[in-house]
């Protein structure tokens, strides 16, 4: 058998193994804080999860995916090819075990970091320092701890919000069902300019002037029509209308998902692809539709066959959920999340919800954390990229000694 096609069928199954542990651990960043406020149940959380992440990756995550394909290790600079598939093949195993690990123990890693961090040991056991892309590696450092500090700052602001405006007004269910649509509003909107710009479905909508006309209208009636809703129906408790609004961006947040963190699983797996097509180093191949959306499939399965473990973690451990406060968590960690693909930056959605979550609980009052539970979790994030760059490199050792003796 041809050695080419023997090591793309290899890094399509470490790109699936990868994507399955993005599911088990990064499942939780979506749908842990609805479950922990009991928003949705754990079956209904992972049917939403498994679809949405799904659509996130497959119409949204070509920008990450460039940025970790070639990013941190350019294969141009790589002189063998089957070097280059070795590595990247390396960089996936090594990323996937060390998440396995972390999801066995109920840590909500980042799965971004243990790509990265492979790649980076990748890059040094090849070509040395130079080797490695280290202002592109620096950006991402930096969006690494911007990330959860911006997620936990909207988180404040919001939900300082919701108990000045809502929850210590006068008549807490009228000012939580006039102020409910304008969150819902927001919202959709945010998920709808996702999903149109700079996208593949974006560019087949714009082509028909006539679609994206009736798409356009199709979100003011529903917009419309849930404010006139929630204006004039008989109103329940506050937490009541904001589980509602909750089980929405704990979808935003698994799109949100999907769109940076398929990148994790199929971006070297999109580099072995390209230098396989072309036979070249360094040229550009698209990122087809099919290979992200192999990689949502992935992530889909992780999250239906283990994602309780971490879910259990973000739900209980770090602080008491509300439905208002998990309604904050979702929508202030998913837009930094959203905000950060459309960059090309591949952040961890793990410290944009870790970070919403410590931004409520200091909302509360620093006693309202677990702050043991905190410290073990910032623990796991820096430990990741060194372990998961020092593992990559006895394994890139064995498969050249298996595939190049």
């Amino acid at each position: 058998m041809d050695i080419n096609l023997i090591l793309l069928f290899s890094s399509f199954l470490m790109g699936l193994y990868v994507a399955w542990n993005i599911g088990a651990n990064d499942a939780a960043n979506s749908m842990g804080s609805a479950v922990g406020a009991k928003a949705i149940t754990f079956k209904q959380a992972i049917l939403i999860a498994s679809i949405l992440t799904f659509v996130g990756a497959t119409f949204i995550g070509s920008h990450v995916t460039d940025t970790v394909r070639k990013g941190i290790v350019d294969p141009a600079f790589i002189k063998d090819p089957e070097v280059a598939i070795i590595g990247f093949i390396s960089a996936l195993l090594a990323s996937g075990l060390w998440i396995t690990f972390a999801t066995w123990k109920s840590l909500p890693i980042s799965t971004t970091h243990s790509i990265i961090g492979s790649l980076i040991g990748f890059g040094l056991i090849y070509g040395g320092i130079d080797m490695v892309n280290w202002l592109k590696v620096g950006e991402i450092t930096l969006a690494w701890i911007t990330s959860p500090i911006f997620a936990g700052l909207l988180a404040f602001i919001i939900f300082k919000f919701i108990v000045k405006f809502i929850l210590k007004s006068r008549n807490r269910r009228k000012a939580a069902a006039i102020s409910s649509p304008f969150f819902i509003i927001i919202t959709v909107s945010i998920i709808f300019f996702s999903l149109m710009f700079k996208t593949k479905l974006g560019s087949l909508l714009q082509g028909d002037k006539l679609l994206f006309a009736v798409f356009i209208a199709i979100l003011t009636i529903v917009s419309l029509w849930l404010w006139n809703r929630q204006l004039t129906k008989k109103v329940g408790r506050v937490e009541r209308i904001f589980r509602r609004l909750q089980v929405m961006t704990s979808a935003y947040m698994a799109i949100s998902i999907g769109a940076n963190d398929v990148a994790n699983a199929v971006g070297p797996v999109a580099a072995i692809y390209s230098i396989i097509k072309t036979g070249e180093m360094g040229s550009h191949v698209a990122v087809p539709v099919w290979l992200l959306a192999f990689g949502g499939i992935g992530i889909a399965l992780g999250i239906s066959t283990w994602g309780y473990r971490v879910i259990q973690t973000i739900g209980s451990k770090i602080t008491k959920l509300s439905n208002t406060r998990g309604f904050t968590i979702d929508f202030s960690a998913a837009t930094s999340v959203l905000i950060a693909s459309k960059l090309g930056m591949p952040v961890s959605t793990t410290h944009a919800v870790v970070g919403a979550v410590v931004g409520i609980g200091l909302a509360k009052g620093l006693d309202a954390i677990d702050l043991g539970v905190v410290r073990k979790i910032i623990y796991s994030w820096f430990l990741t990229v060194p372990v998961t760059a020092l593992l990559t490199i006895p394994v890139y050792l064995c498969l050249m000694k298996l595939f190049k003796p």
